[in-house]
């Protein structure tokens, strides 16, 4: 998981700049093309730094575009290797499934309160929001938690073990929410707070629900439990930026 968290992504004013970024047709299309660009250079091993410095300075993008453009961009290799180990909703039936905390709940935080979420080659949707040490509750965060518990269940996973980011400030206080949550609707929940969360998901042969790029180029099984909920539930997503590039 990306360290440096800020709450910009989940903050209305952050939204409506955005707007101007990623809003139009026209910006969209920009992105669609420099995506393109992206998926040729890291499919011929071009280091994704100097890829996204390159491509951003060909379409002129500022630093939140590019940041949209990594999180949606991939390499030819990086693609085929999540797709293979890809699980689909019916596989999660009887399984324990681990979710990447703040990864997930960050993601739909910023899509319910209408933030702008990237849709990216390996099907992900991922928010150029980020934690930088905090993380502080929001309005929509039980909804959401509700609305994972919810589909979950629908899905009849046996078990759910969120992991967190215990350096993170009010991860603690998160915790605790969740187990209040849980035990009042009856959720399958454990809930751990982890040093170094990434490397403690990767490891064994965990089923595990993130967006992360590094955690789904290493674990052992995923599912897009991100993706899964906003498909399904569009009607409460206003801002899903979707370029569909041409591969």
């Amino acid at each position: 998981m990306d360290k440096e968290i800020l709450q910009a992504g989940r903050n209305k004013d952050q939204h409506l700049a955005d707007s101007a970024l990623f809003g139009s047709v026209a910006q969209q299309d920009r992105l669609k093309l420099a995506l393109d660009d992206m998926y040729y250079l890291l499919s011929r091993d071009y280091p994704q730094k100097a890829s996204l410095a390159l491509v951003g300075n060909r379409y002129d993008l500022i630093r939140r575009q590019q940041l949209a453009l990594q999180g949606m961009s991939c390499s030819q290799q990086q693609l085929e290797n999540r797709r293979n180990k890809e699980l689909h909703n019916g596989d999660l039936k009887n399984k324990v499934v681990y979710i990447d905390g703040f990864n997930l709940l960050i993601l739909l935080e910023t899509a319910y309160a209408g933030g702008f979420v990237f849709k990216g080659l390996d099907g992900c949707y991922r928010d150029i929001s980020s934690v930088h040490g905090t993380y502080k509750m929001i309005s929509e965060t039980g909804d959401v938690l509700i609305r994972i518990g919810n589909v979950l269940q629908q899905l009849e996973v046996q078990k759910v073990i969120w992991i967190f980011d215990a350096p993170v400030s009010n991860s603690g206080k998160l915790k605790g929410f969740c187990y209040e949550l849980a035990e009042k609707h009856h959720f399958p929940w454990d809930i751990y707070l982890e040093n170094d969360p990434d490397k403690y998901l990767i490891a064994g042969d965990k089923l595990v629900c993130s967006s992360d790029a590094w955690i789904l180029d290493e674990c052992s099984t995923w599912f897009n439990l991100g993706a899964w909920m906003l498909n399904n539930d569009g009607s409460k997503v206003l801002n899903i930026v979707d370029p569909q590039p041409t591969l």
